[in-house]
């Protein structure tokens, strides 16, 4: 082996958690603003005392629209940084 890495442990571990950790902050702020706006929706329905399920859906979709609209553009770069360091390190491990 002269210049390439070997596929160790170590490296499929780093690989595996930067992986895991992508996943986490883009699935976050879009989970988040579901959450926050179901609690809103729950409670003003629980103090109005209407219990329509349709009621919660439309807001809680719009939400998320709005969410992936302007986070977007930072989990696309996201996903570009991740890719291009999965490349990286495959055209680094077992080169010789």
């Amino acid at each position: 082996m002269k210049g390439g890495l070997d596929l160790t442990q170590d490296i499929a571990m780093e690989v595996f958690t930067a992986a895991l950790v992508l996943a986490l902050k883009l699935g976050l702020p879009v989970l988040i603003a579901a959450v926050v706006i179901g609690l809103i929706i729950a409670i003003l329905q629980a103090a109005t005392q209407v219990h329509e399920q349709t009621l919660s859906f439309a807001p809680k979709a719009i939400v998320v629209a709005i969410v992936l609209l302007l986070f977007g553009p930072w989990m696309m770069n996201s996903c570009i940084e991740f890719f291009n360091y999965i490349f990286g390190l495959m055209a680094t491990v077992g080169a010789t």
